[in-house]
């Protein structure tokens, strides 16, 4: 420790990276400077003590080394790497290791397909992405397959002679055989990418003029195909949230911390709507600036496979603005900008960014704002905002160890002593309505007057009637008040919410907004206890001996069995004399072991 101060000698006064480690070799940490030698000297200075950060790692620290780069933007991208790779304890590391799926249209072949990829090249193609949800990115990918007939497939095409399955389905134009024009495919091509990317309206108006240019030629059942692509494409994009049609692709980092920990929430905008909002949570920050943690951010988040946008929008100007810059520009190919905006447009879709870490931060500890529920009674159009919730699960695998799930939330956090879970009864084989039903009555009766206000049901309209039904039946008996009960439930795929009233469409969660970030807390809350119940049934089973199932073999028999074969396999294999010989058995009892085996299911 006491000679790395007149280590500094040898080090050079140019950029670099600079790596403290303990006496095991272990890295602790991974800092980059523009001048190496003037970094390592300022941790040795006494003005270092007011760092509470970096007088515990000087303590700790039993060697240094470093690197010389050629450039300032060369140092940071090593230093992402090695932080990558090392982890260090000091450094503010990003949990989310994922790489995110993108679009690719492959315009640069003879006959372009669309490919999901998880990076992005400068190689003449159209990339469209990030998609923070594989689950809508997928959905996305079967949208385009169902009504731009483009090809999936890997195939050499001048091999193929026939058309696949996928031509008869509709799926795919047959380019290989040549059943349509190389025109005719690419207008295709260019509706896809003119879909990916977000070009409403001229797409549609497209679309339009080949409809009526059909119908007025009376193809009347060519101009429906399109009529109905219209609907779709329009439908399709109503659940997206158009944030302003003139912003270009950007992200918006939103900021939430203690002090000691914190939460950023990225809202990912492309061609001027909101495709996604991811929340990354950061622990052991203390001391650490808003400046820093944002260019850490910036760098260990776009080190990965991730293209960055046009720009970033941030809370503060980060440190090492210029340089992080000429590193983003070097990854996406052309300029990157880092701004704190000025105008109100991207001013309140920062504030925003920033409540939804704020949100995403308190749920998280388990707590939420009051104004939370007041923007969910508003979008729910309830007469008055909600002091309980409550949510119902059912989870079953082929109508086995069926379990019903209820989980309870109030005054800002879940209530452990509400929650309940209960084995399927009255119900055999797959029916998930009617275990809902089950489940909501007979939790409804266990509750009694701590029945919640607000109910969610995990699932689509099915399940919700279900649950309806029910609500009915329990305010005939008095058991429950008919009125003082909201019911919906919430789908997936895409996250929506469904009400009783057929009349109301269903509410986009996917939105981002702090109650459809609450909703889905509670969703995947109930969720998780049900899952957790049905696994623990299912393990119990599972790990059940069929030898427990004989009667006149004691748990000391049973364990001798057990010792002596491998398992429950190996002793149905067995032979009545090979059992008898094992101390406490003789024929009879080996005869009556076999005998019981045969009549139950080996689930080991």
């Amino acid at each position: 420790m006491n000679k790395m101060p007149d280590k500094l000698k040898t080090v050079a006064a140019a950029p670099g990276v600079y790596m403290f480690k303990n006496q095991k070799e272990v890295i602790l940490y991974v800092g980059k400077a523009r001048v190496l030698r003037n970094r390592l000297r300022s941790y040795f200075n006494s003005s270092i003590k007011t760092d509470l950060r970096k007088t515990a790692l000087v303590r700790e620290a039993h060697d240094f080394t470093f690197i010389v780069t050629e450039s300032e933007v060369e140092a940071l991208a090593l230093e992402a790497n090695l932080i990558k790779q090392h982890r260090p304890k000091y450094n503010i590391i990003l949990k989310d290791d994922k790489n995110y799926p993108y679009l690719k249209v492959t315009v640069t072949d003879k006959w372009p397909k669309i490919d999901v990829v998880r990076r992005v090249h400068n190689d003449g193609n159209v990339y469209t992405g990030p998609y923070v949800s594989s689950r809508s990115m997928r959905e996305i990918l079967d949208f385009v397959k169902k009504h731009f007939p483009l090809r999936t497939c890997n195939y050499r095409l001048e091999s193929i002679t026939r058309p696949c399955i996928d031509y008869q389905m509709g799926f795919c134009s047959a380019p290989c055989v040549g059943l349509i024009s190389k025109d005719e495919y690419m207008e295709y091509v260019k509706e896809v990418i003119e879909f990916l990317n977000g070009k409403r309206q001229t797409l549609l108006d497209k679309l339009t003029e080949k409809m009526v240019f059909l119908s007025d030629s009376l193809q009347y059942e060519a101009a429906a195909k399109y009529r109905d692509k219209i609907k779709a494409i329009a439908t399709a994009w109503e659940m997206q949230k158009v944030v302003d049609v003139n912003f270009a692709d950007m992200d918006v980092l939103g900021l939430y911390h203690t002090g000691t920990e914190g939460l950023i929430n990225v809202f990912f905008v492309r061609n001027g709507c909101l495709t996604g909002v991811k929340d990354f949570y950061i622990k052991d920050i203390g001391g650490v600036s808003v400046k820093e943690l944002i260019s850490t951010f910036i760098q260990q988040f776009y080190n990965k496979d991730i293209y960055p946008p046009s720009e970033i929008v941030v809370n503060e100007r980060p440190e090492h603005r210029e340089t992080l810059m000429k590193w983003l520009k070097k990854k996406r190919g052309t300029v990157v900008k880092i701004t704190v905006p000025k105008d109100d447009k991207k001013l309140n879709l920062l504030k925003m960014a920033n409540e939804n870490a704020a949100t995403s931060f308190k749920l998280r500890q388990g707590s939420s704002d009051a104004y939370i529920l007041d923007e969910l009674s508003y979008r729910l159009k309830l007469s008055k905002t909600p002091v309980s919730i409550g949510a119902f699960d059912i989870s079953t695998i082929s109508g086995s160890e069926s379990v019903g799930a209820f989980i309870f939330w109030q005054n800002g956090g879940f209530r452990k002593e509400f929650y309940r879970h209960l084995k399927i009864q009255t119900v055999t084989g797959i029916d998930d309505y009617s275990m809902m039903r089950e489940t909501f009555e007979r939790t409804a009766k266990n509750l009694n007057q701590n029945f919640p206000e607000l109910v969610i049901i995990d699932g689509g309209r099915g399940q919700l009637e279900a649950a309806i039904k029910a609500l009915h039946d329990l305010s005939t008996y008095n058991i429950l008040n008919l009125n003082e009960t909201i019911v919906i439930s919430i789908a997936k795929k895409p996250d929506r919410a469904f009400f009783h009233d057929k009349t109301r469409k269903p509410l986009n969660i996917e939105d981002g907004l702090p109650s459809s970030l609450f909703l889905k807390r509670i969703r995947d809350e109930v969720h998780r206890f049900a899952i957790t119940y049905h696994k623990k049934l299912r393990a119990k089973r599972v790990i059940e001996s069929p030898l427990e199932k004989i009667t006149g073999i004691s748990k000391k028999r049973r364990i001798a069995l057990l010792k002596h074969f491998d398992g429950i396999t190996s002793i149905r294999n067995a032979t009545v004399e090979e059992i008898s010989q094992i101390d406490g058995f003789n024929k009879k009892l080996a005869e009556i072991v076999l005998k019981g085996l045969q009549k139950v299911t080996d689930l080991v």
